[in-house]
């Protein structure tokens, strides 16, 4: 198994809590890393597994070994029978171990059930620190991280990642809640995807689907919940501008994202006009993805205001204010330097980061124009 970013906090936290959730989008390794920390495999999407499961309970609760609970939201009963085993020995820690996709079901179970007793962690597709020198870093930027996706199976994409957004539309997400017809949550997926980086208008997005704004953002949010789409909310700065106060979205996975535009190849993807906001997202999300995978508390946002000062990423991270900028260059000039100081002194940003595709890295640890390797090394 390749080592996993997640894999230090999932059992720094297992030897903290009770319990741990290790939620997840759909084939992005939950299960792998589970069975890698080692205990006792129930797949409670399986109805013989549920059984076993339910016949051998008072003795599996009682013994050593941790339990993984796989796609646990499958069987509600199960977090009404953790609260009471947990509750019946506090003391003990790291007693399970459950799996989920993050449906809303898992959410507010584990919300009514469990608060308190247990630690929420979360992992994404492979991030690049995970595959550095098992890929090159345009083919995980085109490609996306999904193991079967491309990372470890190169040759997939994009078939892998069209059959894998069918097969949300079709059965997962109805499954979880969603009310819309899968055909409608295709032309959604596709309009977000051509919606990739900007600003969220729920009005319009409504209107282009015959759909009410509150009904579109009721979607969105099973996206978001789904680890399909990020919602980045705008950085709140006391200042003498109006600001754009609106999220921005962003695909999560890039894979995910070059196949919903058609996108069979870098050299295709470099002509297109919005790659500039493809490789934003990328570095947003590899950011973001490695501050939290690492088990790092930290609060990420964006900020623009309405006369073009901008950061594509604002993080709130050990007590300062970092503010990112990302261009798609291998060569970014002083003018890129001074754009991104102006908009960091509006909100009072100590440390500052221009990420581009540069080879020539420099600056130090509070002011850097640098790669996205360099970026995630910080």
């Amino acid at each position: 198994m390749r080592a996993r970013l997640t894999e230090p906090t999932v059992r720094q936290r297992l030897a903290e809590y009770p319990a741990v959730a290790l939620v997840g989008a759909r084939q992005s390794g939950k299960t792998t890393l589970a069975k890698a920390i080692g205990g006792r495999y129930f797949d409670l999407e399986q109805e013989a597994e549920r059984l076993r499961l339910d016949l051998d309970w008072d003795r599996a609760i009682a013994g050593p070994e941790l339990l993984i609970l796989d796609e646990a939201q499958s069987w509600p009963e199960v977090f009404v029978r953790l609260r009471g085993a947990i509750d019946g020995d506090r003391s003990r820690m790291g007693r399970f171990l459950l799996l989920g996709s993050v449906s809303p079901a898992l959410m507010a179970r584990v919300s009514e059930s469990l608060a308190g007793r247990l630690s929420l962690v979360s992992i994404t597709p492979f991030l690049w620190p995970e595959v550095a020198g098992a890929m090159a870093l345009d083919d995980l930027w085109l490609c996306g991280g999904y193991p079967d996706g491309c990372a470890l199976a190169p040759g997939r994409y994009p078939r892998w990642q069209l059959d894998y957004l069918t097969l949300l539309s079709q059965r997962d997400l109805p499954a979880w809640g969603l009310p819309a017809h899968p055909e409608v949550t295709a032309r959604l997926l596709r309009m977000l995807a051509a919606l990739h980086g900007q600003a969220w208008n729920a009005s319009q997005l409504g209107q282009s689907l015959g759909l009410s704004y509150h009904t579109v953002n009721s979607y969105l949010d099973y996206l978001a919940g789904a680890f399909l789409i990020r919602r980045l909310e705008p950085y709140a700065a006391n200042i003498a501008k109006r600001l754009v106060k609106r999220p921005k979205v962003y695909w999560r996975d890039s894979g995910l994202l070059h196949a919903l535009l058609n996108v069979p190849d870098r050299d295709a993807l470099l002509i297109q006009p919005w790659v500039g906001a493809s490789w934003e997202g990328f570095v947003v999300e590899q950011v973001i993805g490695s501050l939290a995978a690492r088990g790092r508390a930290f609060e990420a946002f964006y900020f623009r205001t309405s006369d073009q000062h901008e950061l594509d990423l604002v993080l709130a991270l050990d007590g300062e204010l970092w503010a990112i900028e990302v261009k798609l260059t291998t060569s970014p000039g002083p003018g890129d330097l001074k754009r991104l100081d102006q908009a960091a002194d509006l909100i009072g940003a100590t440390r500052r980061f221009l990420v581009s595709q540069t080879s020539q890295p420099a600056g130090d640890e509070r002011r850097a124009s640098l790669d996205l390797p360099s970026m995630l090394g910080l």
